[in-house]
């Protein structure tokens, strides 16, 4: 394998000998294991990045030379920062299904990078080369409905990733005439949806996901409806992780809906929250009891028998069935209702909230309108979230506001109804 490459990246030639070398390599990529595909990118990570005693050489004489005599060692150091492997990944834009095959190499090195570290730097290296080739001007936004080519409809089947589609009836009713689906498409892989984010006309914010995705419901014509629900974005192409569409996505199909439907005048999600569990499951006691607060400890008190344990409310919602228990929904939904809004202020490090929902749609200028108790209550919905969903609201006159306010202060735009939940 590696006499091959070394035969294919030494080459001499034109442009058509490079693209049949890189051609050949495709072909070598596609014929191996698993094992022989990490095999294959450990050895582009390790032999054919970019020569670092070159380098080295060529930095010590930009650093001693004069001003006037480092254009040319400025242009020979951007030279030798083009690796080999490089050129040669290259190659693949001008061949047929050749960016197809990159995005699916790079998913294939995303899963090999979380255990083999040297594949990091090769993995940033292919990103940032997807990144030029799939510039958001470069791509088509289309709407997909049920005239669309069956091949299409399967993978939108497949690629569903917030709510699972589960039947041809369930897709045809998100194709409904009162539902829109959009996605992003690339000219060189027009049959692949790269993103899709399906939508809900309706009179009002919705607030569960089960009523919205119920099917027996009568259809809401269309010039009836006041509202778009984003319900679901889905990234369709493992291997661009970390090549940010959605924002684009959603600003491209708020213009088209004014545009086609003018009486649409409110654009808001209905979203997960896929962190709240997992983030008050990993609370300390002490923690968790300085944010619900004396009040909350007096509910907890009624609903059991350890009136200074906080913990207590984890028990109550391990209970299978607790959201039918009228008495202890009454209970446990002020504190829950208290402990999500501390839950949307818990940031990162780097000043951004900890949900990586919230952190996509306050970037692009929504702010967090309403929460929803019991908005999912399916099995998942209760995992990531004791069923609770969000409403991020696009105000049209102030996303471009919000979005400044996010992007320079980090600050977390809410409604006056979820700050009355303090």
């Amino acid at each position: 394998m590696r006499r091959q490459l070394k035969k294919w990246l030494e080459a001499r030639g034109g442009e058509v000998s490079s693209r049949k070398h890189a051609a050949q390599i495709g072909e070598l990529y596609l014929s191996l294991s698993p094992v022989g595909r990490k095999q294959f990118l450990q050895l582009l990570a390790r032999e054919f990045g970019p020569d670092r005693e070159a380098l080295r050489e060529q930095c010590k004489q930009y650093l001693t030379s004069s001003d006037s005599a480092c254009g040319p060692i400025e242009e020979e150091l951007l030279d030798l920062l083009i690796s080999p492997r490089l050129k040669l990944l290259r190659q693949f834009n001008a061949l047929p299904q050749g960016i197809k095959f990159l995005v699916d190499l790079r998913k294939d090195l995303i899963g090999f990078c979380r255990e083999e570290k040297e594949l990091q730097p090769l993995d940033r290296e292919i990103q940032r080369l997807l990144a030029t080739w799939f510039d958001v001007g470069l791509l088509e936004m289309r709407q997909i409905d049920w005239q669309s080519p069956a091949s299409l409809l399967e993978k939108l089947v497949a690629y569903e990733a917030v709510h699972e589609i589960h039947s041809w009836q369930d897709l045809r009713h998100r194709l409904n005439m009162d539902r829109r689906c959009y996605a992003f498409f690339h000219p060189n892989m027009p049959d692949e949806p790269l993103i899709f984010v399906e939508v809900a006309l309706t009179h009002g914010i919705a607030g569960s996901i089960q009523i919205l995705l119920d099917d027996s419901t009568p259809d809401l014509a269309p010039e009836a409806a006041d509202t778009a629900i984003f319900y679901s974005i889905s990234n369709a192409q493992q291997g661009l992780m970390g090549i940010s569409f959605g924002n684009f996505l959603i600003k491209r199909v708020v213009d088209s809906l004014k545009t086609e439907l003018p009486n649409i005048r409110t654009f808001s999600t209905l979203s997960p929250v896929p962190g709240f569990a997992r983030w008050l499951q990993g609370l300390t006691e002490e923690e968790m009891d300085g944010l619900i607060g004396e009040e909350g400890r007096a509910d907890l008190a009624e609903m059991g028998n350890d009136a200074n344990s906080p913990a207590l409310l984890l028990e109550l919602l391990d209970n299978a069935g607790w959201h039918q228990d009228e008495h202890l929904c009454a209970a446990v939904q002020p504190l829950l209702l208290r402990l999500l809004y501390h839950y949307f202020h818990a940031k990162r490090s780097d000043g951004q909230p900890i949900d990586p929902v919230e952190r996509f749609h306050l970037g692009n200028g929504a702010r967090i309108e309403r929460v929803n108790w019991l908005g999912d209550v399916s099995d998942k919905g209760f995992a990531q979230a004791y069923g609770f969903m969000v409403n991020y609201l696009y105000p049209i006159k102030e996303i471009e506001k919000n979005h400044e306010l996010y992007a320079t202060k980090r600050k977390i735009v809410i409604s006056s109804a979820v700050r009355a939940l303090k």
